[in-house]
């Protein structure tokens, strides 16, 4: 894309000045040598049994090159929050955040999840930070309007600080990211981490080659949920309208699969989704 600059000399003369940005060889050279970023989302099922998470940080700690890591909690939320007395709502296995499970959500994913998972890391010599949203204002959202479900303190991404999250990277800091974010006015909020992560890995594709990988207990998006060796290797965006109309995908894989393509159409290189314990594997399930 060309871009004019215009300015006048005396009351008739005009200078035009074309600057074809491609036609500039230090500015193709770093357009053509973003450096290379994974981006790891995993689930509360793997981050909180202490196994699945061990094998997952040796995995995660093993990718050469940048690295972000989104996790989930939503089972420990729950469990906590029944120790606590406090009941846990879901619809269409979205969490109802009132009040008190928004602290017991802050608490248990800003605290206890995301500083197991950082000290995880740093015991494998990685320099890990926990994040939340509100940290250095890394994440902002809006609170989700009431239609047809009221789904309390809950957030949609409007901004991630993409100048702030880039230089922690390019330090060799690896963030790690909960999934609460803040909505400027005090709140805290809590948001879908599978957002986060695609929000995240969206922002940083401007500064980053971004492979964004959502890692969960199946090896891919299957095309019989009763045959888990069913994976389907890629999905283009008419195979997911197919398959929703099919009913081969469905329940929270849809919104998945939607941050996904998102993703993809937004600048990022790659999106999988696989086993967490495969995520150098090279299959699961590929968005093109």
């Amino acid at each position: 894309k060309k871009e004019r600059f215009r300015w006048k000399r005396g009351k008739s003369s005009c200078r035009t000045i074309v600057r074809d940005f491609t036609d500039i060889p230090i500015w193709n050279k770093f357009m053509q040598t973003k450096p290379k970023l994974t981006l790891i989302k995993v689930g509360g099922k793997i981050a909180e049994e202490e196994s699945s998470l061990n094998r997952l940080l040796d995995d995660f700690s093993a990718i050469e090159g940048y690295k972000v890591l989104v996790h989930g909690g939503g089972r420990s939320a729950t469990k906590i929050a029944s120790q606590l007395g406090i009941e846990s709502r879901m619809i269409d296995g979205r969490r109802i955040t009132d009040a008190e499970t928004l602290k017991v959500v802050t608490m248990v994913y800003g605290g206890l999840v995301n500083k197991t998972i950082t000290a995880g890391l740093q015991a494998r010599s990685i320099n890990a930070l926990g994040l939340t949203g509100a940290d250095m204002d890394i994440i902002r959202s809006v609170k989700r309007p009431v239609k047809e479900v009221d789904y309390g303190f809950v957030g949609d991404v409007s901004k991630v600080n993409i100048s702030f999250l880039a230089e922690l990277i390019r330090k060799d800091i690896v963030p790690v990211v909960a999934p609460l974010t803040h909505d400027g006015k005090g709140n805290m909020l809590n948001t879908n981490a599978d957002t986060v992560a695609g929000e995240t890995a969206k922002a940083l594709s401007a500064f980053f080659d971004v492979t964004l990988i959502y890692c969960f207990e199946k090896k891919g998006v299957l095309r019989d949920s009763t045959n888990d060796d069913s994976v389907i290797p890629q999905i283009t965006r008419a195979d997911f309208e197919r398959y929703i109309t099919e009913g081969v995908i469905q329940g929270g894989m849809i919104p998945k699969l939607q941050n996904a393509f998102d993703a993809i159409e937004a600048g990022v290189s790659e999106v999988i989704i696989t086993l967490a314990s495969a995520i150098h594997s090279g299959g699961g399930t590929h968005i093109v």
